[in-house]
């Protein structure tokens, strides 16, 4: 007899208290493309506090999370609200106010730590980060080529989020889900 697989459908409230305070929670999209907006209003919903805040480029669901003093620490490349509308404004008084923690990368280290994390090695190889201030402001490690090459690597330490949470314009009861467009950083 088949037995049919249960459902994956999880209700918003359920799933936002998937990640309790003072949770790691990894978010989906691009700046105001494609984000986990209901999902992160409804943590703001049920007063989350003390999260820690993973996404290569947030906008608005930074913000917002900010302004309700959900957050106490962001993992982040830039954060701002696109173009013209400028950076994240409840974001940057609380960083300016030193009301959180940011630990700031660029975006493309941020994939290699979450990489890392999924791949279960303890770190991965960046590049593109040479001559900027990321490696000794988060204090990464570089270790020789090992092909012989005399180069030094950065490593970009493993990001292990508690939960991770990206929007997607189909899925089905199973759990399969499909992306219209670009996937962004997901």
């Amino acid at each position: 007899m088949t037995r049919m697989p249960t459902s994956k459908v999880t209700p918003q409230p359920e799933l936002a208290a998937l990640g309790p305070d003072g949770a790691s929670v990894a978010l989906g999209g691009s700046f105001l493309h494609r984000g986990p907006f209901a999902f992160v209003r409804e943590l703001i919903r049920q007063r989350r506090s003390g999260l820690e805040i993973v996404k290569q480029s947030p906008g608005y669901d930074i913000d917002i999370l900010c302004r309700a003093g959900s957050v106490t620490r962001v993992r982040a490349g830039i954060v701002a609200m696109e173009g013209h509308l400028g950076l994240a404004p409840a974001y940057r008084r609380a960083v300016e106010r030193r009301e959180i923690e940011l630990e700031e990368h660029a975006c493309m280290t941020l994939t290699a730590g979450l990489r890392a994390a999924a791949y279960g090695v303890p770190f991965q190889p960046g590049g593109g980060v040479h001559g900027s201030d990321l490696p000794a402001l988060n204090r990464w490690a570089s270790v020789p080529d090992p092909y012989g090459s005399g180069e030094h690597v950065w490593v970009i330490p493993a990001i292990r989020p508690d939960i991770a949470v990206i929007h997607v314009n189909e899925a089905n009861e199973q759990g399969d889900a499909r992306v219209y467009g670009t996937s962004h950083w997901d």
